[in-house]
């Protein structure tokens, strides 16, 4: 499974994913609107991991063959993403393209 990491999570998240992950800046599409960026995760990628709770609402997701998963911690910051690790890896046991997944929920 690739993972791709949205901007706004920290890349230290990556070491709690036993999976290719990448991050935006990465791969080269820093600064890219979310049409434009979703349209890049979906070459190569499985999963796009976000915080951005509003992306549902900005893009018909249905347009886009990847599963997004939505973490909603209070802030970006490591240490208040770190609690959603184990909700995260068990989402990602299950996630298929086409889902949008928000934690918690």
């Amino acid at each position: 499974m690739r993972i791709l990491l949205d901007e706004c999570v920290p890349r230290r998240l990556m070491q709690n994913l036993p999976f290719d992950v990448a991050t935006v800046p990465g791969i080269g599409c820093a600064g890219l609107q979310n049409g434009d960026l979703l349209r890049a995760a979906c070459n190569g990628f499985d999963v796009f991991l976000t915080l951005d709770q509003n992306l549902q609402y900005q893009q018909n997701l249905a347009h886009f063959p990847i599963a997004i998963l939505v973490v909603c911690a209070p802030s970006s910051r490591y240490e208040d993403i770190l609690p959603f690790v184990p909700g995260i890896l068990s989402a990602l046991d299950t996630i298929k393209s086409g889902d949008l997944v928000i934690l918690p929920r």
